[in-house]
């Protein structure tokens, strides 16, 4: 398959990299250090299960470079997104499939304002990984899953096609039959992650080692599953009680991404995380108390001011 990878970073990068090794034909789009180290010494992926060099990656930073693909991976942070929808219109033909692995709920919107809708999938990452060093991107952990789902039914067969590509080069993938539920499924549990880690800059183990701390991220989760069904997605009965179980399968010194981007002083997605609950649930008059108040406290720091 001909797949372009907007952004090499943790997300794009992993991916990308096991893609590449499989023998398809990926075009990265990156910049910096990054890409200089990339071009000089190959593609790093520093993996416990997957790792892999890719010598000769194809990457630039040139936008009008990117040849026509059959799926599209947007991997740039989400403040980066409507600019992106804008860059990776020569990458979009007629049957391409355009999947935004962006945080939130948003993405589809966003880049549907620059390119078909039609073309628009949707999909979520399930993976930790970073950029250790330029042309280096290092996963933690084995958890590595890539799912999509189609928004429009044209998308099926080559979204199809795709996840077998993935399975075949080594990594959890499937075509989910409901393609909203799965975002909102995701978005709803890293919503009350990231929101009560950075909030009060503590790990998971000491979030659910207080009982006050826990009934936060509880009933964040049961305020953005109200939203969700409110606004037409189908979640199963019992989903936030199985949501908040999982709480205890986490490690116990973890912190959400963005909390660590707290502590480090750099921008937040926030306004695409809590802010987009307290958004979305003000426009059909959705009382969600917990997530404006963690809305509230994070907003001074969505820039990247250091506690």
């Amino acid at each position: 398959m001909k797949i372009a990878v907007i952004g090499a970073g943790g997300v794009g990068g992993c991916f990308g990299a096991w893609l590449a090794q499989a023998g398809h034909d990926v075009q990265f789009l990156a910049r910096g250090r990054h890409l200089a180290a990339m071009r000089e010494a190959g593609l790093r992926i520093d993996s416990p299960g997957k790792p892999c060099v890719i010598e000769r990656p194809d990457a630039t930073d040139d936008p009008a470079q990117l040849v026509r693909a059959d799926i599209v991976l947007v991997c740039t942070k989400l403040w980066d997104l409507a600019d992106t929808a804008v860059q990776l219109r020569h990458a979009v033909g007629a049957g391409t499939a355009v999947v935004p692995l962006q945080n939130g709920v948003d993405a589809a919107d966003t880049l549907g304002q620059s390119i078909p809708r039609e073309n628009v999938a949707a999909g979520v990452a399930y993976i930790s990984a970073v950029i250790s060093e330029p042309g280096t991107v290092r996963q933690t952990g084995a958890l590595a899953t890539l799912r999509v789902g189609a928004l429009h039914s044209a998308q099926q067969p080559v979204l199809q096609q795709f996840v077998q590509a993935c399975t075949a080069a080594g990594f959890a993938s499937d075509l989910a039959p409901d393609a909203q539920r799965m975002v909102w499924e995701k978005f709803i549990a890293l919503n009350a992650l990231s929101g009560v880690t950075a909030l009060t800059r503590q790990t998971v183990g000491q979030v659910r080692g207080d009982s006050d701390l826990r009934a936060v991220h509880d009933a964040s989760i049961g305020e953005a599953a109200a939203l969700a069904r409110l606004s037409g997605v189908a979640l199963p009965d019992g989903f936030e009680a199985g949501l908040c179980a999982r709480l205890d399968t986490f490690p116990a010194d973890m912190r959400a991404s963005m909390a660590h981007d707290l502590l480090a002083g750099r921008r937040l997605e926030a306004p695409w995380l809590c802010g987009a609950v307290v958004r979305r649930a003000a426009a059909i008059g959705l009382p969600v108390p917990v997530n404006a108040t963690i809305w509230a406290a994070l907003k001074p720091f969505v820039d990247g001011e250091r506690p």
